[in-house]
């Protein structure tokens, strides 16, 4: 049974920092595209940051770029996120995703948001002035 379970999030300050997790089970962690995703009250999910399990390749959005960092740890099949420099409307339900590719790179598995059905429950990060 394929799981992914985030942990991590929290209430933190404006300028704080938070590091999610997100713990892949039940499938092979090899060669998938994986995915940050958030979902603020009202509005559309969006792609945070993703990358390429095989190489380690990544993507941002550009309003997290400089801030946020995905990482993996491929042994324990754990994707993270490390946010910094934390705003106010990064306020949301962060969610991670994968979906099986042969070969990819960041840039083209943030562009593939329509294609992953692997999905955790998300945690919530709120972020305040």
């Amino acid at each position: 049974q394929v799981q992914l379970q985030e942990s991590g999030g929290g209430s933190v300050q404006a300028g704080g920092s938070l590091r999610l997790s997100c713990a892949a089970s039940g499938y092979t962690y090899s060669r998938h595209c994986m995915g940050w995703f958030r979902q603020a009250p009202g509005k559309e999910r969006e792609g945070v940051a993703a990358i390429y399990t095989n190489g380690g390749n990544t993507y941002y959005v550009d309003s997290v770029k400089g801030r946020f960092t995905i990482s993996q740890d491929n042994a324990k099949n754990t994707l993270f996120l490390q946010m910094s420099s934390l705003k106010p409307e990064d306020t949301g339900m962060y969610y991670c995703a994968a979906v099986f590719r042969l070969s990819g790179n960041g840039a083209y598995c943030f562009g593939q948001f329509g294609s992953y059905y692997y999905w955790g429950q998300g945690t919530q990060v709120t972020v305040s002035s």
